[in-house]
Formats: structure tokens, sequence, C-alpha cells
């Protein structure tokens, strides 16, 4: 008998998120444990229920889910998942909170698909969120050159520093929202700025020079780049080729399922940004 395809879903908000249970079941997942409010010192005995239920052969049809709307609560469940482990006693994890590792991994490829990343130089407007900061990441890890831009300096500089940790070598720069020019002489700009919250007025990037490709990861009116639909999908504006949120959603979601099947191949993968782009580089 084949054994079930168990998910456990980790989430810090009181209600696990819906979202991530529909995708899960849409990538072939058999049964769901959802877990909402869940604290870091709950984590492993969480953890420990979905090890020692089967034997180490078998763990691989077993793995672990952290999302919910909170990056940063996430994160710290994610690493107390991992602090429970030992030896052959695992599972493998998943870290998507709030989507923000797959939407990063979709807005890159779709830059990609038109620009060769390594020495392009790539705006990325309010790159300091959960979102922004993943792109920012992935896009040094290609070699771009990334303007890092936020509403204010210091936390672009904060961003700059903490990728640069994590990349060697890392190509970047610290500018603000507000300073227009941050987008003059770049081939491709991702805004990935809240709901609501226009970063470029409609008109601007016509007026940018050299301009390939706008990625916009808002879809809430006010847009974040002004000429840019939600629908966007590889749409010309001029010479400059568009996508929206919804544009890159498709992408998004595909990268998701292929993900969370991935995570049933082997008992030892930990599915974070790089790992879930490197899943879409394949798709």
């Amino acid at each position: 008998m084949s054994l079930k395809k168990i998910l456990v879903c980790l989430d810090a908000d009181p209600q696990p998120s819906v979202f991530d249970g529909v995708v899960a079941v849409d990538a072939g997942v058999d049964v769901l444990f959802r877990h909402g409010a869940v604290t870091t010192a709950q984590v492993r005995d969480l953890v420990y229920g979905a090890i020692f239920t089967r034997g180490p052969q078998e763990l691989k049809h077993t793995a672990v889910f952290v999302g919910g709307s909170d990056v940063t609560a996430a994160e710290a469940l994610c690493k107390a998942a991992h602090e429970a482990f030992f030896g052959p006693m695992r599972v493998s994890v998943m870290l998507d909170a709030n989507g923000a590792n797959t939407t990063a991994a979709a807005a890159v490829l779709a830059v990609r698909r038109h620009v060769p990343l390594s020495g392009a130089i790539v705006t990325v407007l309010a790159g300091t969120g959960a979102v922004g900061r993943r792109v920012v990441r992935l896009l040094a890890r290609e070699g771009a050159r990334v303007r890092v831009a936020s509403r204010k300096l210091t936390h672009a500089e904060g961003t700059c520093d903490k990728v640069s940790r994590v990349v060697p070598g890392a190509d970047l720069t610290a500018w603000t929202n507000e300073n227009a020019m941050a987008v003059e002489g770049a081939q491709a700009v991702i805004a990935c700025g809240p709901p609501g919250v226009e970063l470029l007025p409609k008109g601007y990037l016509a007026q940018a020079v050299g301009l390939q490709a706008a990625i916009d990861l808002n879809a809430v009116p006010a847009h974040g780049l002004g000429d840019v639909a939600p629908t966007d999908k590889a749409t010309h504006h001029g010479e400059i080729v568009c996508y929206g949120a919804i544009g890159v959603g498709g992408t998004k979601m595909k990268i998701h399922k292929a993900a969370i099947a991935k995570l049933f191949t082997r008992n030892d993968l930990v599915l974070d940004a790089e790992e879930i782009y490197a899943i879409g580089k394949e798709l």
C-alpha cells in the first residue's frame, strides 16, 4: 500500500491560509494538517509528530509548509522546524509566507525571459519588503547590477548590506523610491510595493531611456507602475515589455505547485527563495 502524502502547514496567523491549503491540494497532497497561531515554542512537538510516525525511508511522504501573512514570524517557525530535526529524522520543508518566495521567483523569471541578467542594471522599487528583498537576492545571484530603492535610503542601505553578506560580490546600490532617476539607464524595473501605492506615475516608463522590461507586483489600484496593467503579460508598451501582478501570477502558481510536489521526492529538502527559483527555471 502506497503511503499518503501528508503536508503539515504551520502558520503564525490565527487562521491557517486557505490559499496555501487549496494550492497544496491542487499540487497532489492527500492530507493536510493545518495549524494556526503557531508559536516557535510549539514547533518542536508538531515536527516530532510528523517525524516519529513513519520510518526514515518513509519520511519523504511527509513534508512541512510554513506560510501565513507574517514573513518574519514564518522565518522563525521555519528555523525552529530545522532545529527539531536530527540525523535521518527529518522531512522536507518549504517556506512561502505571504507568497514572498514564489512571487519573487516569478518576477525575476519574467525579467529573465527578456533581459540577460548577468551585468544588467535592474531597479527594484520597494526593494526592502519581504518580496523585494528576495527579488534583490535572486537578481544578485544572477549577476545583475541591482539598484535597491526604498522610501528611506537607510532601509535600502540595510538591505544592500544584508544581501551582500549572503551573496559575495553582489553589485548593489541604495536609492530612494522618490528619486525617479533610479530607473534611468536600467534595463529592467520591478515594483514590489504594497497594495495601492503608486511608485512611478503613468507616462514615466516611456521616458526611461534603455528600459526593456517592467514588472509590477501590485494588483490593487493605484498600481505600483502607472503604465502597467495588472493583466499585462509580455505586453509591449512601446519598446518595453510589461507584466502586471496577474500576468506574473500564472507563473507564480506553477512554481508553487511544482515546489509542493518536489517536497515529496525526498525527506531533506529545504525550499527557500533560491531553491524555489531554481524549480521555476526548470518549468
